[in-house]
């Protein structure tokens, strides 16, 4: 009894390795199968095509336009300064950064004490002097009279000393009283010469008193500049800038206290180079006067004021290079001096051109054009100017050809594209149709791609973070599915 129990233990062990090792051949020949089955499959090699965008050109005229950085200045800037030294007594209301002034406005005053004090003592030198002038004058008069009457007498003495030399010759005169006539008349003469000297004297004394009331005219008029200048008036109508000054402070002659700045009075300054200063010439070698666009990018605006080219630099500055060019532009609101803004300057128009997209033109100077069978064509072409995110070509034999806008490197000579035009409804990819799997589906597809060691780890971590998503690519699916037999 007990050797028939134990060969039905020995059977039933013996079926269990027989069906173990059944599902382990099984599985080995599954395995090698779809080994097999994929070496064996032959794969259709297709060409790849790739979306390109296109667009047709056209060639003719276009103006460039050259876009460069420029500084905004003001044409009229007045640096407000103390004429003389002293103490802010008084300010102007709204004398601040910022505020509006108009021409001819009192901003501020000094303390006009030590201006008046010497208006005042030059006025009195003055009453002084006029009163010597006259006195001067009235001397004069009587320096005259007194030489008129000295000349009337000697003339007197000189007729009677001609009346004694005639007595004399007639014999009824002497010698002595001769002589005495001649003394007296040459002593009267001398009195003479004595009032005139004294008329000389009061002359000069008149043009001392003259002089001394010119020299205090002009210190007068030095003294009621000097009152006047306590005073700081607008020059014109303007903003204040960089005002540094507040009332009771102390200033030093020529000081600077602020600045007055035209806001309508605006220019552009703009360094460019010479290759491109050359083609704003004409001619003659003069700027040529185009209109020009100053704008300034906001983040949800745009600042754009319209002006002129009015001149350029005279000198090359030491340590730079191009010229400086300036453009005058009409009164913008929102413009203020020291703006950097984006100056639009137009060129003198090209002939035989056409523009495309930056991004059309190869390191290796071509474009690619469409050609028959939808393959691309490198054609060279010639770069005449590069602005912004455009390039202007001159290549006369693309004229109504379809060039690429944006080259890749997957696009070159030869290849294959599907062109998309503007307003191809073609242009957007379509969607990929997407299928939601069962559970047990869903497990079976993570476990094959979990197990497969050949496999690369970023490749396996995309199809793992595909399969846990709700709804996983039909085409996905179907890839998984043919190597796994299923």
């Amino acid at each position: 009894m007990r050797f028939v129990m134990r060969s039905m233990i020995a059977i039933v062990l013996l079926a269990v390795t027989l069906a173990v090792l059944t599902l382990a051949a099984n599985t080995v020949y599954t395995g090698l199968k779809a080994r097999w089955a994929e070496k064996s499959t032959p794969r259709a090699v297709r060409e790849r095509v790739y979306a390109a965008p296109v667009v047709a050109v056209s060639v003719g005229q276009v103006t460039p336009e050259m876009q460069v950085w420029g500084e905004v200045r003001s044409r009229r800037t007045l640096e407000v300064r103390a004429p003389r030294a002293g103490r802010i007594v008084w300010l102007a209301d709204g004398f601040e950064d910022g505020a509006q002034v108009q021409a001819g406005q009192v901003l501020l005053r000094l303390d006009p004490s030590d201006a008046r004090a010497a208006l005042n003592l030059a006025l009195s030198d003055r009453v002084r002097a006029e009163a010597e002038a006259r006195d001067a004058a009235r001397a004069l008069t009587l320096a005259r009279d007194e030489a008129a009457s000295a000349q009337a007498q000697a003339d007197l003495r000189r007729a009677a000393a001609d009346r004694q030399r005639t007595l004399r010759d007639r014999g009824v005169g002497s010698d002595a009283a001769l002589e005495t006539a001649e003394l007296a008349a040459q002593q009267a003469e001398q009195a003479v010469l004595s009032r005139r000297q004294a008329v000389v004297s009061a002359e000069a004394r008149v043009d001392q008193a003259a002089v001394a009331l010119d020299r205090l005219a002009i210190t007068i008029a030095e003294a009621e500049r000097a009152l006047a200048e306590t005073e700081v008036s607008a020059g014109f109508t303007g903003r204040l800038s960089a005002v540094a000054v507040v009332e009771g402070g102390l200033v030093g002659m020529n000081e600077k206290l602020g600045e007055i700045v035209d806001p309508d009075a605006l220019e552009v300054s703009a360094r460019i180079s010479t290759a491109q200063y050359a083609r704003l010439l004409t001619p003659e070698g003069a700027l040529r006067a185009v209109p020009v666009k100053a704008t300034l990018d906001l983040p949800d605006a745009q600042i754009v004021a319209q002006g002129a080219l009015a001149r350029s630099s005279a000198v090359v500055g030491a340590g730079q290079s191009g010229r400086v060019v300036y453009a005058t532009l009409d009164p913008a609101p929102g413009l203020r001096p020291g703006d950097f803004v984006t100056l639009h300057i137009p060129e003198p128009p090209l002939n035989g051109v056409f523009a495309l997209p930056a991004t059309a033109l190869g390191n290796d100077g071509t474009v690619l054009a469409l050609g028959p069978e939808e393959r691309l064509e490198a054609v060279p072409v010639a770069l005449e100017r590069r602005q912004g995110d455009s390039v202007i070509l001159r290549a006369r034999a693309l004229d109504g050809r379809e060039l690429v806008t944006e080259r890749t490197p997957l696009l070159g000579n030869g290849v294959k594209v599907r062109p998309i035009r503007q307003g191809d409804s073609r242009a957007a990819a379509p969607a990929p149709d997407m299928v939601e799997l069962t559970p047990e589906r869903r497990a079976a597809l993570i476990a094959f791609v979990e197990g497969n060691a050949r496999m690369p780890q970023e490749a396996k971590a995309r199809l793992l973070a595909q399969l846990a998503q709700d709804k996983v690519p039909a085409q996905t699916v179907q890839r998984l599915e043919s190597r796994i037999g299923g």
